[in-house]
């Protein structure tokens, strides 16, 4: 990228850096970020020290573009959200009264079979990017529908809007666990959709759209279609996605057809591997968190709708202390909050609730799983650097050598919910106000590898040079 002069574009970006660098601590520094041209950070300067405040004038003087945020505005690392369900946007907040295996038939099926109409897709993505664009997902997981073509429309939208994407075809095929009129016609038609996808997507260019390799889960996928993707992950070294252990009806269908667990049935078929997404996992076993741990695979923990489907909360605390990585994961539409900063405040209140029970029949000792709660720090790190570590990406975080994704939250704006009080608020408490109460109209600056992108509130607010 080149300015008017022919030389390189750089960005800086000055105010209060906000980030959790690991799942206890927070960090906030008064900060100005270099970012070269092609979006990698290449320092970030703090202007509490002589040195650093000197470092970051020079950057703010030099810089062909940069942005100075007001006092109250924080700089903060985009949100990665490591489970969507891209079809379901137009059903989002509506039709969560079923479990999830009639939910699925009744609503989710017919809505999705819609997307064979590519204009119809069209229409629905580039709605749903900017969307979550401005609620400050930077980097979305994607389950598309079981269409080449409107899985492509996907790819290409978040190339166009600017999002940083992993997009999958949905591979379904079993003839018990789909319908007639929306499944792969066979498990060697499933495979060479999928592969066919993987190369289509390739050929939408964008650094920051890559394929994922998408089977729904088990109970909608033959052994050999299973076999066949996990054959083409092999082959082609692209990451997989899948339902894991999700709700005791799944688990109770992976015991009768497969006499395992979830999780061991997938490892079986070869589809348990280095940066695989599970979603949702609330049932894991103890053997299942070190089989996950030990393939360095990840969990995309969605709390709120796991409190519709999965039967469970899942135990954040003991999956990370058996080494399983974990992110978060909106999943819209059985999750009706499109925006990760509301699910991190799920995440902080189920866990309050797996830890204290919720049935006051038992005596308080009896009632909860103790040692289960995360706090705020806990939850955005889910949501940041570790859903990032998840996917073995170079973001969620605002460092050196990560590539610049950010957000940019006001604490000050009229009407919005977020008030600071002088003497009253320290910078936790500052930070946990905007994680739990900032909506998408708090959020001022989107920035996705270096570039501003559409935002709730800012769209006009880019300060050139």
């Amino acid at each position: 990228m080149l300015n008017g002069y022919g030389g390189a574009m750089t960005l800086a970006v000055a105010g209060t850096l906000m980030q959790t660098p690991s799942p206890d601590r927070l960090t906030v520094i008064d900060a100005v970020v270099e970012v070269e041209s092609a979006g990698t950070i290449t320092a970030v300067h703090d202007r509490s020290t002589a040195e650093g405040a000197a470092a970051g004038r020079l950057a703010l003087d030099s810089a062909t573009e940069r942005v100075e945020l007001a006092p109250g505005t924080f700089l903060m690392p985009g949100l990665v959200d490591l489970h969507i369900h891209a079809p379901q946007w137009p059903q989002l907040g509506t039709g969560l009264d079923l479990p999830l295996e009639r939910w699925l038939f009744d609503y989710t099926f017919p809505l999705e079979a819609r997307y064979a109409d590519t204009a119809f897709a069209a229409t629905v993505w580039d709605d749903l990017v900017p969307s979550l664009l401005a609620m400050g997902t930077t980097t979305a997981v994607y389950f598309s529908s079981n269409h080449l073509e409107a899985t492509t429309a996907l790819a290409q939208a978040c190339a166009r809007h600017g999002q940083r994407a992993l997009v999958g075809r949905v591979a379904m095929d079993h003839p018990e666990g789909t319908p007639d009129w929306y499944r792969d016609a066979t498990a060697a038609a499933g495979v060479a959709a999928s592969a066919a996808s993987i190369e289509a997507i390739d050929t939408v260019g964008s650094p920051l759209v890559d394929p994922i390799i998408t089977p729904r889960f088990t109970p909608a996928c033959t052994d050999a279609l299973l076999e066949g993707l996990s054959e083409l992950a092999e082959a082609s070294g692209v990451r997989i996605q899948t339902h894991c252990a999700e709700s005791d009806w799944h688990c109770g269908y992976a015991a009768d057809r497969f006499g395992t667990t979830d999780t061991v049935a997938l490892d079986r078929f070869g589809l348990m591997r280095p940066r695989t997404v599970l979603a949702h996992s609330d049932h894991l076993t103890a053997g299942d968190m070190g089989l996950v741990s030990g393939h360095r695979a990840g969990v995309a923990h969605c709390p709120l709708s796991n409190a519709y489907f999965a039967n469970a909360v899942f135990a954040v605390r003991r999956a990370l202390a058996a080494g399983v990585g974990v992110g978060l994961g909106s999943d819209i539409a059985g999750g009706a909050r499109p925006g990760l900063l509301g699910v991190c405040q799920d995440a902080v209140t189920v866990s309050r609730m797996l830890e204290d029970g919720v049935n006051p029949a038992l005596e308080a000792a009896e009632r909860g799983v103790p040692e289960s709660r995360i706090d705020t720090v806990t939850a955005f790190w889910l949501a940041t650097a570790s859903g990032a570590a998840v996917l073995d990406l170079p973001v969620g975080l605002i460092e050196p050598g990560r590539r610049f994704d950010a957000i940019a939250v006001r604490s000050d704006r009229p009407g919005g919910a977020i008030r600071l009080w002088e003497g009253i608020d320290d910078e936790a408490c500052s930070f946990e106000k905007v994680v739990r109460l900032a909506t998408a109209d708090d959020i001022s600056h989107v920035w996705v590898d270096g570039t501003q992108r559409p935002s709730g509130e800012g769209r006009d607010q880019w300060a050139g040079p």
